[in-house]
């Protein structure tokens, strides 16, 4: 009886097995952040009161006319400061990336149901820098060269004086900056300055502007966006992936949407993934009014399902600032506490995607871990139709009936959507058939 209990127990497991992976589909296409133009990456490793900030973006252009103005809520030390490198933020941005995936029916005949499922300025002596801040009343808390960066922490005591200091070395202030900066330098922040030491960048070989990392301890779950709209050509685009313990991030000064998931679409969205996501993502912009921070990705970051990149692995986990991963035991550990197996990843991974600009967004975001685990993903589904023999009457009724309606579902979802014209979206349907529509009142009674 045991024997029998344990083959049945097996044999279950191994159709659950089975019928959990012919769920989740085949992962065919992603639409990452490469799709948006002027676009930033920032990753926020948050627990407790302890953040480290991985920001990116995308600047093209002469590096000598790179420079970053961030407001940092407080001081930062050399070591809390540290540069990484742009695969890092790639990888977890496609593993996180909306995702596309496909079905294949069955033949009808065989009654089998399937889930559905800043210009830079010659530099001038240390000496001379410093007495010229203090004039301005701007303190130079400290100077670091960190890679191919040289950075300063600044403060001080009026935005006014903060602004012309920044101007005289080289870096582009936009005018009407001055209320945003006195609104940080009220709350006791401090400035992080960064431009690109062309020496140094020559010396290591780095074509591209990497990430730059700081970390720091703040009750504030915050992420300062204002500075950085004063002198943008129309709205930014921002993706946000906070790796926590607990559970889901969302804002709390804005609505956090999540973006629509799991729609059925027509098979030539296949090779149009990227165009459709990018039009589907505008209509939800203006459906919310502009006004909203999307949800396109929360999930353990043990497992994904259907991934759309391998999940991140420890080492590129603590790049990130995950700090309370432990460290793997050495072989010459003591036997009782030398771990045999891999331990589960504390670490949940939510990714927002936000369009901003100063007239919708005029605060700066804010940010909660709810502690909802809850799995959450921008996942679309293509099913291609069986095109086999049709020798049973169910094959007859598929044809004719389900398959159809199915196809005008579609077509409506899609262009609702995206806003797509319904009629050039049925064009690119090659053999589909129509559907008669039942009037409204047909339905209302029996007789």
């Amino acid at each position: 009886m045991k024997k029998h209990a344990l083959l049945f127990s097996l044999i279950t497991l191994l159709f659950l097995s089975q019928g959990s992976h012919s769920f989740c589909g085949f992962y065919v296409a992603k639409a990452d952040s490469k799709l948006f133009n002027q676009s930033s990456r920032v990753v926020m490793t948050r627990d407790g009161d302890r953040t480290v900030l991985t920001m990116s973006n995308d600047f093209k252009g002469d590096v000598r006319d790179f420079a970053v103005v961030i407001p940092v809520p407080t001081f930062l030390e050399r070591e809390q400061i540290h540069i990484t490198n742009n695969a890092l933020l790639d990888h977890l941005d496609s593993y996180s990336a909306p995702r596309l995936v496909e079905y294949f029916d069955e033949d009808p005949c065989m009654l089998r149901i399937m889930k559905r499922g800043m210009v830079a300025t010659a530099p001038m002596e240390d000496t001379e820098i410093q007495r010229q801040a203090e004039a301005l009343g701007v303190t130079i808390e400290a100077s670091y060269t960190v890679g191919e960066y040289d950075i300063l922490i600044l403060s001080a005591k009026q935005s006014n004086g903060l602004i012309t200091w920044l101007k005289q070395n080289g870096y582009r202030i936009p005018e009407g900056a001055e209320p945003v900066v006195n609104s940080y330098l009220k709350q006791d922040m401090r400035f992080f300055v960064a431009k690109v030491n062309l020496e140094e960048q020559a010396k290591l070989g780095f074509s591209n502007l990497r990430p730059i990392q700081v970390a720091f301890e703040s009750p504030k779950f915050m992420l300062p966006i204002r500075l950085g709209m004063i002198n943008a050509e129309g709205p930014q685009e921002l993706f946000i992936y906070t790796l926590t313990r607990k559970g889901r991030v969302e804002t709390t000064n804005y609505r956090t949407v999540k973006i629509p998931t799991g729609m059925e679409l027509p098979e030539f969205i296949k090779n149009n993934f990227g165009n459709f996501y990018q039009d589907m993502f505008n209509t939800q912009v203006e459906k919310e009014n502009r006004r909203a921070v999307f949800l396109e990705y929360a999930w353990d970051m043990n497992w994904c399902d259907p991934c759309a990149a391998d999940p991140l692995s420890d080492q590129e986990l603590k790049e990130l600032g995950v700090f309370w991963i432990p460290d793997p035991m050495l072989p010459n550990d003591p036997p009782t506490t030398r771990k045999i197996m891999p331990q589960p990843k504390e670490v949940f991974i939510t990714r927002l995607h936000v369009r901003y600009d100063q007239q919708h967004f005029p605060e700066d975001l804010f940010f909660q871990e709810t502690g909802d685990r809850q799995n959450f993903q921008a996942r679309y589904v293509i099913r291609h139709p069986w095109k086999g023999e049709t020798n049973c009457p169910a094959a007859e009724e598929y044809q004719e009936k389900i398959l159809p309606r199915r196809q005008q579902e579609e077509i409506k979802t899609l262009a609702t959507l995206t806003g797509w014209d319904i009629h050039s979206i049925r064009k690119k349907i090659p053999g589909i058939k129509p559907v008669e529509e039942v009037p409204w009142w047909k339905k209302l009674w029996d007789d």
